[in-house]
């Protein structure tokens, strides 16, 4: 018995070692104008470092900011391009034709892993400047970074077959509809900002766990720094997310945690440089 107990407690031991020490490839930032007014970009890329991040993919509106970030840590920060100048262009974007231009300029400037965040439902997934997106994302070898419901995933695979698809807050969807999704699409990943923060007890709901075991190749964490303030939280979700990670095995659990992050958005970024 004492024996047993000795082995559990150097189990639970390890895991808090291995959790502590997990490297974070965070999928969903943003530094937008509010951010780098009030948190400048050398605070912003330690806070990054202090939380254990190895590498951040990063948006802004407008795209000024993702510059900025780029700029003060080329080695940690990895660029896509949200298609909003503004804030405002969230609710507005999908039928604003010089949207269209704004993006082929920036993609013509500058070098980027993605397209967005963008926030996308249903069939407005193909009106033209969508469509004018996943067209310009195959053209430029880039993934699209989707706020999105099922149906405007779907209808962006059949757009383009071959797209890369990460999916924003694995689309707000119950853990069964997201692995129904990727069982079907092979080029599907999802970020899970905002989707295990509610886990009790530093541990994931069976259901996600469930989800992370069949594919732990296809998800990646995230904190969605939408506003200013959630910068000064990236240590403290980085910290969450190696507690709960910890509870899954060690393998899924690196996957997760920095390795899909590095294989899918570090690797195209470095052939992107």
């Amino acid at each position: 018995m004492r024996r047993a107990l000795q082995v559990l407690t150097l189990l639970a031991a390890s895991g808090a070692a291995f959790g502590a020490e997990l490297p974070i490839f965070d999928a969903h930032l943003h530094y937008s104008h509010d951010a780098w007014e009030s948190l400048p970009a050398k605070d912003a890329v330690a806070l990054l470092r202090k939380a254990g991040v190895k590498g951040g993919l990063v948006s802004s509106s407008n795209d000024d900011g993702t510059q900025r970030l780029l700029a003060e840590a080329p080695d940690l920060i990895i660029p896509e391009l949200r298609p909003y100048r503004t804030r405002s262009d969230i609710s507005t974007w999908v039928r604003d034709e010089s949207i269209v231009a704004y993006v082929e300029e920036r993609l013509q400037k500058h070098k980027y892993v993605a397209i967005g965040e963008f926030h996308l439902y249903g069939v407005d997934a193909d009106l033209p400047v969508p469509r004018r997106m996943v067209q310009l994302a195959k053209q430029y070898r880039l993934m699209l970074h989707a706020h999105s419901d099922p149906d405007a995933v779907e209808r962006m695979f059949l757009q383009d077959p071959d797209a890369r698809i990460l999916w924003a807050h694995a689309g707000f969807e119950r853990p069964d509809r997201v692995r129904e999704l990727l069982r079907k699409h092979k080029n599907l990943w999802a970020d899970l900002a905002f989707r295990v923060d509610h886990a009790t007890d530093g541990k994931p709901p069976p259901e996600w766990r469930a989800a992370f075991l069949e594919f732990p190749e296809r998800f990646m964490v995230g904190t969605d720094s939408y506003v200013a303030e959630r910068w000064y939280f990236v240590p403290e979700h980085a910290r969450w997310s190696r507690e709960w990670l910890a509870e899954l095995p060690h393998e899924v659990a690196e996957r997760i945690a920095y390795k899909n992050g590095e294989a899918i958005i570090g690797a195209a970024w470095k052939k992107e440089k």
